[in-house]
C-alpha cells in the first residue's frame, strides 16, 4: 500500500527499522500511517488543545494552541513532502507528535521544569515527547507507550537538531547522524507555522500592528504583492492574504532549495543521505536572512511584550508552587503516579504529571491546592 511515486530518498514503511514491541496487527496499513493514527488518538495529543502557544487558554478562544499549531505544521509539512515526493504519512506523524511532550504555559513551563529538575535528568520537551510515546501513554496490552516506528521516534528526538540531545537518549538513534528528509522538513514547517500564525494572533491581540510589520522586509515584500493584485482589499483581508501568500512563498523557496541540495550532493537513496550526513532541507540564503529578521521582530515585539511577560511570571509562580508541593506531599498525586515512584523517582514522576497538564488544569489545580475556599 506504499505510494509508488515516492522519491528514492523518501522513507518507506516497508523499509522501517521496526517497533520496539512485536504486535499482531489487525490490518495492512503502512507503518507510518498507523503511527499517525495512533498519535491522533492518544491522550497527550488531545491535551494540546488547552496548552499555550503564545496566549494562555483563558485569554481568548481565537488564539492558537499547541493543537492548532500542530495541525498547521502538519498541513505545511505535507505540502512540502508532496512537492518533494516524500512520505506524507511519516511527515504528518512527525508533525502531529512533535509537541506532545510540551508543558503547560509554553516555553515558560519547559524552562521552569528544566530548572527544577536540575540534578534529576533535567527536562527538554523533545525528549519528553519521546517519553510520552514510549512510556507514558497506556493504551495497549503488553507494553506502555504507542510502540511507534523507529523513524518516527528518531524524528521526535532529533527535532531541531540531531546533535544537542543527551547521548544516553540518542544512543538508539544514530547520534550525530541526520534523520530522514521528512524529519528535517518538520523543523522548517514548525517555524513557518509559528511565525505566520503568531503574526495573526499578535495582530488580533493588538500587541503588534500592521504599521510595525511593514518595516519588516519579508512581510513588506509579500504585502506589496498582495496589494498590487488587490488594491481595493480591506486591511483585514489583505492581512489574511499576506499570511497565506507568505506561507506559500516560504514553502516554494524551501522546496526549490532542498531539491538543489539533494541533487547537488548526489542524494538518491536514504542510505546516501546517512552517508553524506548533511542537512538537506533549508531556505535559500536570501530568504533565510529575511526570515531571521522576521523572527527577531516577533521576539522583540510579541514574545517580549509586557503583557506576555506578565503571564510568563505568573506561570512560573504556579509551576514552582505545584512542583514543590507535590515533592513535599506526593500523596496529593493520583495513585497511579505514586506507583511509579520506585521505578523512576519522585522528581521524574512529579515532572511527568506537571508536563502532562493543560494550562486550564494547572490553573485549576493551583486554586484547589492553595485557595482555601476552592473545593478540592
Amino acid at each position: 500500500m506504499e505510494r509508488p511515486d515516492l522519491a528514492g530518498y523518501a522513507a518507506l514503511s516497508a523499509a522501517s527499522r521496526g517497533r520496539k514491541h512485536q504486535e499482531e496487527l489487525r490490518d495492512t496499513r503502512p507503518a507510518f500511517e498507523r503511527d499517525r493514527d495512533r498519535i491522533i488518538h492518544c491522550a497527550a495529543f488531545r491535551r494540546l488543545e488547552y496548552k499555550t502557544q503564545v496566549f494562555v487558554n483563558h485569554e481568548g478562544d481565537y488564539y492558537r494552541t499547541r493543537l492548532t499549531h500542530s495541525l498547521e505544521v502538519a498541513q505545511i509539512g505535507k505540502a512540502i513532502a508532496r512537492r518533494l515526493r516524500l512520505n506524507e504519512e511519516l511527515t504528518e506523524a512527525l508533525a502531529l507528535s512533535h509537541d506532545v511532550g510540551h508543558t503547560p504555559f509554553g516555553h515558560t513551563g519547559e524552562y521552569v521544569l528544566n530548572r527544577l529538575m536540575a540534578g534529576h535528568g533535567g527536562f527538554e520537551h523533545n525528549l519528553q515527547s519521546l517519553r510520552v510515546v514510549d512510556e507514558l501513554e497506556e493504551r495497549y496490552p503488553g507494553f506502555n507507550g504507542l510502540n511507534l516506528s523507529w523513524e518516527v521516534r528518531e524524528g521526535i528526538v532529533k527535532h531541531s537538531s540531531p546533535y544537542d540531545r543527551p547521548l544516553e537518549a540518542m544512543a538508539e538513534f544514530l547520534p550525530g547522524t541526520v534523520p530522514t528528509v521528512e524529519a528535517q522538513i518538520i523543523n522548517y514547517a514548525d517555524e513557518i507555522a509559528y511565525n505566520n500564525h503568531d503574526i495573526d494572533d499578535g495582530l488580533k491581540s493588538g500587541y503588534i500592528t500592521r504599521d510595525q510589520l511593514r518595516e519588516v522586509e519579508l512581510w513588506h515584500e509579500v504585502w506589496s504583492r498582495v496589494m498590487t493584485r488587490y488594491p481595493a482589499l480591506d486591511q483585514e483581508r489583505a492581512t489574511y492574504q499576506t499570511i497565506s501568500a507568505l506561507i506559500g512563498y516560504l514553502i516554494s523557496d524551501l522546496t526549490l532549495t532542498t531539491e538543489l541540495n539533494l541533487s547537488g550532493h548526489g542524494i538518491v537513496t536514504t542510505d546516501d543521505l546517512r552517508q553524506v550526513n548533511r542537512q538537506m532541507v533549508a531556505f535559500s540564503p536570501d530568504v533565510a536572512r529575511k526570515n531571521r529578521s522576521l523572527k527577531l521582530f516577533l521576539l522583540e515585539n510579541l514574545y517580549r511584550h509586557y503583557k506576555v511577560e506578565r503571564m510568563r511570571v505568573k506561570a512560573e509562580r504556579y509551576l514552582n508552587h505545584l512542583f514543590e508541593t507535590y515533592i513535599q506531599h506526593p500523596t496529593l498525586l493520583p495513585r497511579k503516579y505514586l506507583l511509579k515512584m520506585e521505578a523512576v523517582g519522585r522528581e521524574r514522576v512529579v515532572c511527568d504529571y506537571i508536563a502532562g497538564m493543560t494550562d486550564r488544569f494547572a490553573l485549576d489545580e493551583y486554586k484547589r491546592l492553595f485557595d482555601p475556599y476552592e473545593k478540592v
